[in-house]
């Protein structure tokens, strides 16, 4: 049965489009939906507030074995687990599914997706405003940035801390599309939070760039990046 209460209706449809809910609940989900309007306006909410969070990083193609490999570790069932087909190209729900095959091909992204579902049931000055993942080439490890309704951004590592070269150190940069050049937003320490003034910043918006690059123990020289980056990603409003 669909709950009552709007926060906790808007709960369930953002567990339904990030496809956490379970198959019991999936079914009475999509029985309501498809009669209930307001619950299908708050679904198509969660595809555009989320969507943007999945293109921000690039997906990870899954192996070809992975449907066998799945079904090898599950309890023995009636029917096989088949792979997903191709939604119809009139399927309302086609960029719902087309948005949880993104979100799972990444690791730092479903933690992000997952972080913004539970911020929606905090009251609203307390919410961020903004998310960024900072990730690495190889996808291992990653950083998020959150900015909240306190004025404060937020540097959050996610997975184990990186190893800097002796002599070396991590400094945050960020850069709106407009600007010349980065702005140096300090020194940050491997594996430890970091938390910034927003009027440290030359500004915040959509598609703000950040990143980290590896530079000299003291920092880089010159007020501009001169190593290389090591994590890298752009802000989504939302």
């Amino acid at each position: 049965m669909i709950p009552a209460s709007p926060q906790e209706r808007a709960t369930l449809a953002g567990e339904y489009v990030m496809g956490t809910l379970s198959e019991q609940e999936r079914v009475q989900f999509e029985t309501a939906l498809a009669t209930d309007e307001a619950l299908q306006a708050e679904v198509y909410h969660w595809q555009d507030k989320l969507l943007g969070l999945a293109l921000s990083v690039a997906p990870i193609e899954p192996e070809p074995t992975l449907w066998t490999r799945i079904e090898a570790t599950l309890p023995a069932r009636r029917d096989p687990i088949r792979q997903p087909a191709r939604a119809p190209a009139g399927d309302p729900l086609r960029w719902l599914r087309l948005w949880q095959f993104v979100a799972a091909g990444s690791t730092a992204a479903a933690i992000v997706l997952a972080a913004v579902l539970l911020l929606r049931v905090l009251p609203q000055d307390a919410a961020p405003r903004y998310v960024t993942v900072l990730q690495a080439e190889d996808k291992s490890t990653a950083w998020l940035i959150e900015v909240t309704a306190d004025d404060k951004l937020r540097l959050v590592p996610i997975g184990p801390p990186i190893t800097v070269p002796a002599g070396k150190s991590l400094q945050f940069w960020t850069k709106l599309d407009r600007d010349a050049g980065p702005t140096s937003l300090g020194l940050v320490t491997p594996g430890r939070p970091v938390e910034i003034a927003l009027d440290k910043l030359p500004g915040l918006e959509a598609n703000q760039l950040f990143e980290l690059t590896l530079e000299p123990e003291a920092g880089s020289p010159i007020g501009r990046p001169t190593g290389p980056i090591l994590f890298i990603g752009r802000s989504v409003r939302l």
